[in-house]
């Protein structure tokens, strides 16, 4: 789970698995992760296609370090069950697919119905509904489940909610999942910012996320990369305070001594534990290249 949980995740980008163009276009994209999504992007007329072009682009493209998640219809659609199983016999073809994304996931029994369908393979889950907010504990816990993304849109939809700045009608829902991603050391992923011409809004939001402590956001148009990936990358400052934090630390342990000081503040164990965490997560940032 630590080697997981070190794989960065800060940009997940949406990319319409119908857009042939842009799918070309995200292998030169500063993203984490790409979900590549038949579901909310696709017409209807264009279901089956898409999934046919994507299920092909996965097989002969090379996204390289990035996450290749497939975002697939739910299997209370007419296309939900042939999503999973052309991708099932795909990724035995040598698709490369990383999780297949389940939309509105409820329960642990939405894992249990695709994790039928589809082998090996991890399962993230959509949380947009009231249920999944309740749920999240359980849906968290589940054993083939890898990563929850937040569908903020479709919960507002449900809860019937406004649309504000903080957010604050959504912070049950947002909290109740990374308390139950965290607990279950799972991978959690903040909504979409929807006004993706509004860089302060955007960078505000991110800012919120990163303090909740979402590893990453949902993105919808590629020029907000940039201030996503700043904003859920450690800052210098935040790298030079763990190298500092260990390594008084270190000191002190060769003295007999359990705590240090930095900065006139304690460092316990528990300190070092998040500062070697933060040195991972940097590193592992450059090995991208981004």
């Amino acid at each position: 789970m630590e080697n997981q949980m070190a794989r960065p995740t800060r940009s997940v980008l949406y990319i319409p698995g119908s857009k042939e163009r842009a799918l070309e276009k995200a292998t030169g994209l500063a993203c984490d992760a790409i979900i590549f999504d038949l579901e909310d992007a696709v017409a209807i007329e264009e279901k089956s296609k898409a999934r046919a072009l994507l299920a092909k682009t996965l097989t002969e493209v090379d996204y390289g370090a990035r996450m290749k998640i497939v975002r697939v219809n739910g299997l209370d659609t007419e296309w939900g069950r042939d999503d999973i199983l052309t991708f099932a016999e795909a990724i035995r073809a040598g698709a490369k697919v990383d999780a297949i994304l389940i939309p509105k996931v409820s329960s642990p029994a939405d894992l249990d119905a695709v994790a039928d369908l589809i082998q090996g393979v991890p399962l993230w889950a959509m949380m947009e509904t009231a249920l999944g907010m309740l749920n999240a504990s359980a849906i968290a816990g589940h054993a083939r489940l890898e990563g929850m993304v937040m569908g903020t849109n479709d919960l507002a939809k449900e809860l019937g909610s406004r649309f504000r700045p903080d957010r604050l009608p959504m912070q049950t829902g947002l909290g109740l999942c990374v308390l139950a991603a965290k607990a279950q050391g799972k991978i959690i992923v903040d909504g979409v910012y929807n006004a993706f011409k509004d860089d302060e809004g955007l960078r505000a939001e991110c800012e919120q996320g990163r303090d909740m402590g979402f590893d990453g956001k949902t993105l919808i148009h590629p020029a907000q990369l940039e201030i996503c990936n700043a904003a859920f990358a450690p800052s210098e400052a935040e790298i030079d305070l763990a190298r500092r934090q260990i390594a008084a630390f270190e000191e002190a342990e060769k003295v007999g001594q359990g705590v240090a000081v930095v900065d006139g503040k304690i460092v316990e164990n528990l300190h070092i534990v998040t500062a070697r965490q933060v040195l991972a997560k940097a590193e592992a940032i450059a090995a991208l290249g981004s």
